[in-house]
C-alpha cells in the first residue's frame, strides 16, 4: 500500500507518481486501465465506497447515456480527498497531478487507489503481494513555469510507447506522436483538447483556463515536444522518474 510521510499542504499542488513494485506491469489489458480510471474516480472519496453498486448503477446508467464517459450518469456524491487535476496512466506507473482539499487528503487517496486496485489485480491476475512500490514520489509544483512543464510532461509521457528512445533521439515524427497524443485514451489531455474522453473524472477549470483554453493546451505540448526533439531531449532533473 503506497504512503508517505511528507505532509501535504490544503490548496497546494503536487505531481505524484506511483509505481509498480519492481516496475512490474500494472495493467495488463483494457480493463485494467479502465479499473483504473475508475479507482481514481471512485476511490476519491472520504466516504465508503460500495464498489458493487457504484458498478451496477454506472452499468445501468450506461446504456441510457450517449456519453464514452462512464461516470457521467452518476450523480455526484462524494466528498473528495483531491481536485485530479491532470492524469496519466502508462503501463507500469501512474502520473498524478493533484490539489489536496483536505488535510491528509493526498496521502489518504493514495492509500484508498493503491489498496482498492491492488485487490483487483490480485484477485484478477492470481497473484499475491504488493501491487505497488511502498511509496509514492511527489512534487511540489511552486510556480506558474513549473506548472506548465508537468501538464506538457505528464501528457507527454505516452510518448515513448511509440518511440522508445525519444528522450535520446528527439521526436523523428512530430504529426504522428501528437495525433497518437491527442487519441491516447488513458490520459487526460484528450479531455483538455476537446475529446470528451473521462470529462468526470478531472477538475480541468483552473489548469485550462491558465494554459490558455483548448488551443493554447494543444499548442503549449506542441511547441514544449518541437523544443525537446531540437534540444535531443535531455531529461528533466526534478521530473525524472
Amino acid at each position: 500500500m503506497p504512503y508517505r510521510k511528507e505532509q501535504f499542504a490544503n490548496d497546494e499542488i503536487y505531481h505524484v507518481i506511483l509505481r509498480g513494485l519492481d516496475d512490474n506491469l500494472i495493467f495488463k489489458d483494457t480493463n485494467d486501465y479502465y479499473r483504473g480510471i475508475f479507482s481514481i474516480y471512485e476511490f476519491n472519496n472520504a466516504k465508503p465506497v460500495e464498489i458493487r453498486k457504484r458498478r451496477q448503477a454506472r452499468h445501468k446508467e450506461k446504456k441510457k447515456e450517449k456519453s464514452g464517459d462512464p461516470f457521467s450518469a452518476v450523480p455526484e456524491k462524494r466528498d473528495r480527498f483531491v481536485d485530479v487535476l491532470c492524469f496519466c496512466f502508462m503501463p507500469n506507473h501512474i502520473h498524478l497531478l493533484l490539489k489536496q482539499l483536505k488535510d491528509e487528503g493526498i496521502t489518504r487517496f493514495m492509500r484508498k487507489v493503491g489498496a482498492g486496485y491492488g485487490r483487483y489485480f490480485n484477485t484478477k491476475h492470481k497473484r499475491k503481494g504488493y501491487v505497488f512500490q511502498n511509496r509514492f514520489r511527489s512534487v511540489y509544483i511552486e510556480d506558474d513555469d513549473q506548472l506548465r512543464t508537468i501538464f506538457n510532461y505528464i501528457h507527454a509521457n505516452p510518448i515513448s510507447l511509440i518511440e522508445p528512445d525519444w528522450k535520446e533521439s528527439g521526436i523523428k515524427d512530430m504529426d504522428k506522436t501528437k495525433s497518437f497524443l491527442e487519441d491516447y485514451k488513458w490520459s487526460s489531455y484528450g479531455d483538455y483538447v476537446g475529446k470528451n474522453n473521462f470529462l468526470s473524472v478531472t477538475e480541468r477549470d483552473f489548469v485550462s483556463e491558465f494554459m490558455g483554453g483548448l488551443n493554447e493546451c494543444r499548442r503549449s505540448l506542441g511547441d514544449w515536444m518541437e523544443y525537446k526533439k531540437a534540444l535531443g531531449a535531455p531529461k528533466d532533473i526534478f521530473l525524472e522518474q
